[in-house]
């Protein structure tokens, strides 16, 4: 049994519990105050004198380079599309079919067959009907007829994948398509609209 006149004693117990009066750990005690420095320190430097970017200003930096590493790939992209050619890998194929089924079935059905877009299995396209002219209107869109631009939103290799996709497309035969675009008149809409 403990000494009741030891100095590390407290006067007072609970249910029976003496409380020792210990002096904290060395080790607690400098970590302690190194983080009271360091708060200080950092404190006067980032918010007092501003002499370094806050999280806000440090993610503004980074999607600003970011958007311009982004533009600089897409310029290459842009630049280099007379040279492509449709992918033939059917891995990468089989990618593009589920980012096509995702991104542009539900406007030119999962066939191709076209819904509020156009059939993609026939021969006539108003926007041009070879590999170059299919990359560009998914690079920029169609914004006046409701096409969203996915340059913004696909990388490069993605575009160039459902380009070479749909570009597999050309010459089937899907159930009930829409009609060729130049077979359509304008006081009788589509069946599908």
């Amino acid at each position: 049994m403990n000494d009741p006149k030891d100095p590390l004693l407290l006067d007072h117990e609970a249910d029976g519990i003496k409380e020792l009066d210990n002096n904290l750990p060395r080790w607690w005690v400098i970590m302690f105050y190194l983080c009271t420095a360091f708060a200080a320190v950092y404190m006067t430097y980032y918010h007092v004198l501003k002499l370094g970017d806050l999280q806000a200003t440090e993610y503004q930096k980074e999607m600003k380079l970011g958007d311009e590493i982004k533009s600089a790939a897409l310029s290459k992209f842009e630049s280099s599309l007379a040279s492509l050619q449709p992918i033939t890998d059917k891995a990468k194929l089989a990618q593009a079919q589920e980012k096509y089924t995702t991104l542009c079935a539900p406007c030119h059905r999962p066939d191709g067959g076209g819904l509020v877009g156009p059939n993609l299995c026939d021969d006539y396209w108003i926007h041009g009907s070879n590999f170059v002219d299919n990359l560009k209107v998914i690079i920029n869109g169609v914004p006046e007829k409701g096409m969203v631009t996915w340059k913004g939103l696909l990388q490069p290799a993605e575009i160039h994948a459902v380009a070479s996709y749909i570009y597999t497309m050309r010459g089937t035969k899907p159930v009930n398509p829409k009609p060729p675009e130049n077979q359509q008149q304008p006081d009788k809409p589509n069946q599908y609209e």
